[in-house]
Formats: structure tokens, sequence, C-alpha cells
């Protein structure tokens, strides 16, 4: 597979059973970007990104990530990506500093450096009053601030964001967008976004892959995607490529 991608998928497969959760899924993704990947739930979104990060073996089909294949060298994938799943767990007996601490001692950094980037990532995502604290004592947003931050501390070339901004109020979700965007420009650290919110992907996202059925059904930058089906935006091509469309003028039929 070429070196010019941060993810490149080969007929990428996964059955659970007679369950077919991805089917022969072919990803090329530039080093650099902000992959926005969309699809209806069980569409297989967080079953690829489990694949991809080596929490999960493929039945079939091959891939690389950040250079190393799936197979092989599962470690050094770990070592240089960042994962926030949907539903993480979290030590919430530790204070939000000690969580991140030991996370940073499972990447063996030096204790200088993580103290340094422990201490910057709470300031700038607004825990720094809080950093002391028992993590079990937050509300859901503040826990996936930590979350967050334990996805970066290492510096990560590639990060996986599972519905990142779910538990957040909106001005937070507007710091993640600009932390995303500041970290793809300024450091073309890439990311590869699973996400139910088309806003929040047409904002952050250089490209899109639409998935369904387990199927990739079109992948391309945001705005071609956008021109292809003639749509006002990724909301209305999404649902254009997908379904779902409500029929408004019957929306309340129900009340008889």
């Amino acid at each position: 597979m070429s070196k010019e991608y941060i993810v490149e998928t080969k007929n990428l497969s996964k059955s659970f059973g007679n369950i077919r959760a991805l089917d022969s899924v072919n990803l090329s993704i530039k080093e650099g970007s902000r992959y926005g990947y969309l699809g209806p739930n069980g569409a297989g979104k967080t079953t690829t990104i489990r694949i991809l990060s080596g929490l999960l073996e493929c039945t079939s089909g091959d891939a690389t990530v950040c250079g190393y294949d799936i197979h092989s060298e599962n470690k050094m994938i770990k070592r240089h990506t960042g994962l926030l799943p949907e539903t993480a767990g979290l030590y919430s007996k530790l204070s939000a500093f000690e969580f991140l601490e030991f996370i940073s001692a499972l990447y063996r950094m030096p204790s200088d450096e993580a103290h340094s980037r422990i201490s910057k990532l709470l300031s700038t995502l607004g825990l720094e009053s809080r950093q002391n604290d028992a993590i079990e004592t937050f509300s859901s947003g503040m826990k996936q601030k930590v979350l967050i931050a334990s996805t970066l501390i290492h510096d990560p070339q590639l990060v996986f964001l599972d519905e990142p901004t779910a538990y957040l109020d909106p001005a937070m979700s507007v710091l993640v967008k600009d932390l995303i965007l500041a970290l793809s420009k300024q450091t073309n650290t890439s990311f590869f976004i699973c996400t139910h919110q088309t806003s929040f992907a047409n904002d952050v996202c250089d490209v899109i892959g639409i998935l369904d059925n387990g199927k990739l059904l079109i992948e391309g930058p945001t705005q071609d995607i956008i021109k292809s089906f003639d749509a006002d935006n990724l909301e209305d091509a999404y649902v254009k490529l997908v379904g779902g469309e409500v029929d408004k003028e019957h929306l309340l039929d129900w009340r008889g």
C-alpha cells in the first residue's frame, strides 16, 4: 500500500456470526486529512475504528495505519495513534491530573514533558481549577474533556474520534472544533472522526466517507459530495444518499 496515505484499507471486512458489519471497505485517507466518517447507527463506523486502532481483528482484507500493517504491527499503530471511543472508561477515584499522568506513563513519556503537556491541555479545556479533584465528582461533559486530553497527551500522528462532542455544551463543542483545526494545520496531525452530526463534520472535515450497512457508499472532499447531490449542505446530501427524510407535512398525523 502507498506511503502517501495515513490510512489505507483494501477490502476490509468484518463479520460477527451471520452479521456482516463491514463489507469490503476501501479507504484512502491522505496524511493531514480531517476525515469525517458518517453513517446511521449500526452502519459499521465504530467497528472500522476498532479495527484500525488495533482493538479488533478484521475477518478479511488488509489495512495500513501510519504506514504500519494492522496484522503484524499492531503495537506500532497504538503508539502512533490516539483513540477517543464513544464510550470510554475512566479511573474515577483518580484526579484529572493523576489520570493523565497514568496515561502519559503508558506511552513512556518523560515526566517533565508529560506534566507540562497535562497542565496546558487542562488549561485549554477549562479544567485547570479542577485538575486535583476526583474524576467521580465531574459532570459528563467534564469527563469528556479529560478523555479528549488523554487522547492527545502523547501527540499522536493520527487521532481517532468517535462522537467527540458527546456530552459537551455548545461552547465546548466549538473549542473542540477549533482544537482539531489548529492541530491539523499547525502540526499536520490527521483525524478520523466518526460523528452523527453533519454540521460538525461540515465545519471540521475536509474529506467525507459515508457508510451504510457496512458498505462505503461515497468518499471524497466535503464540497464535492454536496455538489454531486445538488444539495444545500452536507446534511441534505447525507439524507439524499442514505435516506431518513421526514415527511414534515404529516408529522403530527399520529394525533388523529
